[in-house]
């Protein structure tokens, strides 16, 4: 057991308030998905090295020309990226999480882009790595990707979140594409959360070291270690509630700098109580906030 009980509880009641405050005021929840888009492809795709600020993003998204030249590829990275987060918003109530959905969501990922690999898995000499790491071979991604899924669908008395991590580690740990792994792997853990009742999370590219870092953990230990990754998760999901929450309690949202000056507070002491999430601040376009009331 990861995440500890004192966390659990603290989801636990943020759960409960979200579902209560959520009654009635679904379509702020639908503005604020549109709002976040952008900020969800950017970390996204940032992960992957992509270029693209959060402002060319958004730009881009609305199809306006952003100020220099960007590739092709990075215009249609952030686009595709995109229709997969609405998709996976609409279709989440009607389909659980199987081969053929994870096939689709990258032929849409990858169209435009690389139509040669686009909804397909790694094929017979198709072989990829990350960094030292070199993931199985094709011919064992099937029958890896069906295990993984019907270990993640039958462990029911695991606490939901570290599934969901455990998950995301197995897939990133098989990579069964060409290309696409990571942000295939990103979106699924949002599709998993919203298909629970639960808020879409962003992982961050400024929390790049560690999540990372947590796949190195999980491969290289006979243990197969997932604390950091419980770690990231769990914190991005605190941070979605206490994004939320301050917006459906109609609270006048300000920078955490303006707070601090406020309430004669240490911006540093409160940027890492930010950080780990004991105090119900968010970052908005890398910026973090809080609310307070009117």
């Amino acid at each position: 057991m990861s995440i500890s009980k004192e966390t659990r509880e603290k989801i636990n009641t943020l759960k409960h308030e979200y579902d209560s405050l959520k009654q009635g005021k679904e379509s702020l929840l639908d503005i604020l998905f549109e709002a976040e888009l952008p900020e969800s492809v950017y970390n996204s795709n940032a992960i992957e090295n992509s270029t693209l600020t959060i402002s060319e993003t958004e730009k881009i998204l609305l199809d306006m020309e952003v100020s220099r030249n960007v590739s092709v590829r990075e215009v249609f990275e952030a686009k595709n990226l995109a229709r997969v987060f609405e998709y996976i918003k609409d279709k989440v109530n009607t389909k659980n999480i199987d081969k053929d959905l994870i096939l689709l969501l990258h032929k849409m990922l990858i169209s435009n882009i690389n139509e040669d690999i686009a909804g397909r898995f790694r094929k017979q000499k198709e072989y990829v790595r990350v960094g030292t790491y070199i993931a199985p071979a094709p011919e064992h991604i099937e029958a890896m990707i069906e295990a993984v899924l019907l270990e993640y669908s039958s462990r029911h008395t695991e606490y939901f979140l570290e599934k969901i991590a455990k998950f995301h580690l197995e897939f990133e740990h098989i990579h069964p594409f060409c290309d696409g792994n990571g942000r295939i792997g990103r979106v699924l853990i949002n599709y998993q959360l919203l298909q629970l009742g639960f808020p879409p999370l962003i992982i961050r590219d400024k929390e790049k070291a560690i999540y990372y870092q947590s796949f190195g953990d999980y491969r290289n230990s006979n243990k197969k270690k997932t604390a950091n990754m419980d770690k990231v998760v769990s914190l991005a999901l605190l941070e979605s509630f206490h994004k939320r929450i301050t917006y459906l309690e109609g609270k006048k949202i300000i920078r955490l700098a303006e707070y601090a000056k406020k309430e004669n507070e240490s911006i540093s002491i409160l940027l890492n109580k930010a950080k780990r999430q004991t105090i119900p601040a968010f970052r908005e376009k890398s910026v973090w906030k809080i609310g307070v009331n009117k």
